[in-house]
């Protein structure tokens, strides 16, 4: 039972091939962001004052959306305008469900 739910999962998920150099700026950032929450939460564990938590919270929202924008970017470059290309006219609608969530 467990092998017929990993395939219907496996089949349920887009992948992507990505460059080296994608990959790892891609790496990069997140781990950037990811050292930015854990200073957040040191913070929060030292008793930083309110406003201070407030600003390095801002900085890492900035930088997901950076993130996302870069990724928006050439995911539109890429994956989208290939599968244009091919007749997949769904793509388009995949790209709108993603703007919505992201505009929310």
């Amino acid at each position: 039972m467990a092998e017929l739910e990993k395939n219907i999962c496996d089949c349920c998920h887009k992948t992507k091939e990505r460059s080296e150099k994608e990959h790892k700026d891609l790496i990069n950032r997140l781990s950037r962001i990811e050292g930015q929450i854990r200073g957040i939460k040191g913070m929060v564990e030292n008793d930083a004052y309110c406003t201070d938590i407030i600003t390095q919270v801002a900085a890492a929202n900035a930088a997901l959306n950076s993130f996302n924008k870069v990724l928006l970017t050439r995911h539109i470059k890429t994956c989208v305008t290939e599968d244009i290309k091919e007749g997949k006219q769904e793509t388009v609608d995949d790209l709108l469900v993603t703007l919505q969530k992201l505009m929310k």
